[in-house]
């Protein structure tokens, strides 16, 4: 596999990854996240060309992303900012989560798909959640977040149809990252013993990996829609086995 990629929310857990995987493989990566020391040690270790910047800050998405062409785009930022019911959520925590989620998602996008279009090639590979087609208590605003994504892949599928330009979304059940330390507080250790102490979960690299597999199908097909669960997670999170369970 050969090529360029962008990849966004890419300093850590599903997007470093991802980084990894790619460069291994020969791809030249621009890993675009938030300034920050893990995102230069990232790119320092595998050679990936560092774009810092908040995807908040559309003004800045725009210059970094000029005169940017990727054949291949991983739109894999994601935060969780708070858990809790809808009405009870900040004006901040729920406008960050859309910024994020699903606003730079689309400005990405608008910035990149012309130049795949005209190409006539690119793979675009949208990082999801079962979240978006599921259900969970006190996860209403990420799970719209979510499920606006799924219909925002399906919607620009039909807009790219003849052009040669694949989509894939791939959506994770629960993987052991840290996209929930924010609505934890801050706090490792209540996060780890709340969602990863007692119940298996994927690891980033198994999210990377379904990745790279939508990226190797033959060019004549396209690998649409990826759910990547954790064996011992029913659908929706409503039940868990413990870890050494039969």
């Amino acid at each position: 596999m050969k090529g360029t990629a962008l990849v966004t929310g890419a300093s850590r857990g599903i997007g470093a990854a991802i980084v990894r995987r790619l460069t291994s493989a020969g791809v030249e990566v621009s890993a675009l996240a938030r300034p920050s020391d893990t995102l230069s040690t990232l790119c320092e270790e595998t050679g990936a060309t560092p774009l810092p910047v908040d995807l908040k800050d559309t003004d800045a998405l725009e210059a970094a992303l000029a005169a940017c062409a990727p054949d291949i785009l991983i739109n894999n930022a994601g935060v969780i900012t708070a858990r809790g019911a809808l009405h009870t959520l900040t004006r901040a925590e729920i406008d960050d989560m859309v910024a994020i989620n699903l606003t730079a998602v689309m400005h990405t996008l608008r910035l990149i798909l012309p130049k795949m279009a005209a190409r006539g090639s690119g793979d675009v590979v949208l990082i999801g959640s079962i979240a978006g087609g599921h259900p969970f208590p006190e996860m209403a605003a990420y799970g719209a977040t979510k499920a606006a994504i799924r219909a925002l892949g399906e919607g620009i599928r039909l807009d790219l149809h003849g052009t040669g330009v694949r989509v894939t979304e791939v959506a994770p059940g629960r993987v052991e990252t840290e996209i929930s330390l924010a609505a934890m507080g801050g706090d490792r250790a209540a996060m780890q013993t709340a969602l990863y102490t007692d119940a298996e979960a994927s690891q980033p690299d198994d999210i990377a990996a379904a990745v790279v597999a939508a990226l190797q199908m033959p060019p004549r097909s396209n690998a649409t829609f990826i759910e990547v669960m954790p064996t011992r997670q029913t659908i929706g999170g409503a039940l868990y086995a413990k870890k050494g369970a039969p």
